[in-house]
């Protein structure tokens, strides 16, 4: 079955039931699909046809939810890209997707015309959806939904963030996508009805998850445009809004913020996070504040979405849990030049790089366009996913990171996450991250780039901080850098590569070691 198939069905379940919230704008899941319809068929009168690609520069907002509806009542293949992305960046991706139609707000105006200056083959039709272009597209006459699509063509087409090259093309069918957001209702416990805060981004696999979680619920989505922590505490306070599906970046603004004791939290009994690892200060912090009936640690990806997924993170902080429904994973020796099989298992305890099957239900199955990095990435039909992990005793995963950003110190392997979780336990640190800068005589020596949460907050506090901590002495920093921020993605992810080129700005009330 076709997603578009999907919301048409949920639609006649609960006809009268809130859909989605944006600001002022609020519709019912019949009034939605009203204007849904209104949509795709505005799209079709301007020759946008199945199998085309629609590119969406957009944040979350009700206008960007309801464009990627009417791609699937269409077989229109959804391409959502970060708005905040440059116009050589947009270029790159409207030409890599063969895109016939853009779709972007005023304040990516400047990047999508710089991007649409370039394109030589052909006319892509474009929407600043702060004019008149979307209004115009809800007054035409609607077509009737949904369209007949194979649950094997592609749905829609994710992006993946660039940070370490040119990004790539992941796209996922309508089954792989249909059967993630099941399998992701069923493994976060999530209950028919419950709202949850659309924050993530919708150019991320997460903010799409939330998106097509709440259609099988029939539950409201929130919409919050721009991560803004204060707005998100109003926000679950004024719709009561049950289930926060976050970064830990974004947990850590929430409970940290100065007006946090202003808003009243206790409906958001559903928390999970995903995309990076969670420090257990962070940990026990949530658990504490929310006293939630699940806390669930997700672990995935664009291109296979679930591997794991733990649901007692309070009682195991760090711990990713078991593979996911009908999933399978492996442990195998790491290799950056990417030499190992998926037969080079690793004993438990010992740490190495995660793999899992191409075959399972939600893997994608390849990249767009890429060979090489299908060739990198795809051996043997598994799939390597440059995560660095380990299964405890109990056969439970741990992620530790990324095997690009291992630093081998005087000849010992140290996981710049392991470092991380121990400073973040001291009350001098807001936050940090950890790198591995060449030197002559270690090969690398450990950086940590650290927030300050006091004044004082020094090298020998934190130095001291780590030589009274279980972390092995060798592995503690040799240096520290005290900066205003530190660099992330609009998903919250850390840009370790920002800080390795020097993108970064020194907080100059501290002194730093580097």
């Amino acid at each position: 079955m076709n997603l578009g198939e999907v919301f048409y069905r949920q639609m006649l379940r609960e006809r009268n039931v809130e859909a989605i919230v944006d600001g002022d704008t609020r519709r019912t899941y019949a009034e939605w699909y009203e204007d849904i319809c209104a949509v795709a068929g505005g799209l079709k009168h301007s020759g946008i046809k199945h199998g085309d690609h629609f590119v969406s520069i957009l944040s979350n907002r009700f206008e960007t939810a309801t464009l990627y509806w009417a791609c699937q009542m269409l077989g229109v293949i959804f391409t959502p890209f970060n708005w905040r992305a440059t116009g050589e960046e947009v270029a790159y991706v409207l030409a890599d997707a063969e895109a016939v139609a853009v779709a972007f707000e005023t304040r990516s105006k400047e990047a999508v015309d710089m991007a649409l200056s370039r394109m030589v083959d052909g006319s892509i039709a474009a929407y600043n959806i702060d004019d008149d272009d979307f209004a115009t597209l809800l007054e035409a006459h609607p077509v009737n939904c949904p369209s007949k699509i194979s649950e094997a063509e592609i749905s829609l087409m994710l992006y993946t963030s660039g940070t370490t090259g040119r990004p790539k093309g992941v796209p996922r069918s309508h089954r792989a996508e249909r059967l993630a957001a099941t399998h992701c209702v069923a493994q976060l416990c999530y209950k028919h009805g419950e709202s949850t805060l659309g924050v993530m981004p919708m150019f991320h696999t997460m903010g799409v998850r939330s998106m097509l979680m709440c259609l099988l619920l029939n539950s409201k989505l929130v919409c919050l445009s721009v991560w803004d922590p204060e707005d998100a505490m109003r926000l679950v306070q004024e719709e009561k809004i049950d289930t926060l599906f976050l970064v830990p970046t974004m947990f850590h603004d929430i409970l940290h913020h100065p007006e946090r004791s202003k808003y009243d939290l206790l409906s958001a009994q559903n928390i999970a996070y995903a995309g990076m690892a969670m420090t257990s200060a962070l940990t026990i912090l949530c658990a504490d504040e929310f006293s939630p009936r699940h806390f669930i640690n997700f672990y995935g990806s664009s291109e296979i979405f679930c591997f794991a997924v733990c649901d007692h993170v309070a009682d195991k902080p760090g711990c990713a849990g078991r593979a996911g429904i009908g999933q399978m994973l492996r442990v195998v020796t790491p290799d950056p030049d990417g030499q190992s099989t998926p037969h080079d298992i690793v004993p438990d305890g010992q740490s190495g790089e995660i793999i899992a099957p191409m075959d399972g239900m939600e893997a994608f199955t390849g990249y767009w366009k890429r060979p090489d990095a299908d060739a990198k990435s795809i051996r043997d039909g598994w799939y390597f996913t440059g995560d660095l992990g380990y299964f405890d005793k109990d056969g439970e995963l741990f992620v530790a990171g990324r095997v690009d950003d291992m630093v081998i110190s005087g000849g010992e392997n140290i996981y710049p996450e392991e470092v991380e979780d121990i400073l973040a336990k001291s009350p001098d640190v807001e936050q940090v991250a950890v790198i591995g800068i060449p030197d002559e005589r270690m090969g690398a020596r450990i950086v940590a780039f650290v927030e300050p949460a006091s004044q004082v907050c020094s090298a020998e506090t934190l130095d001291a901080w780590c030589l009274n901590s279980p972390l092995a002495r060798f592995k503690r920093p040799r240096d520290y850098v005290f900066v205003k921020e530190i660099p992330r993605s609009a998903a919250g992810k850390l840009l370790r590569r920002y800080l390795r080129d020097g993108a970064y700005e020194l907080n100059g009330e501290f002194e730093s070691t580097l």
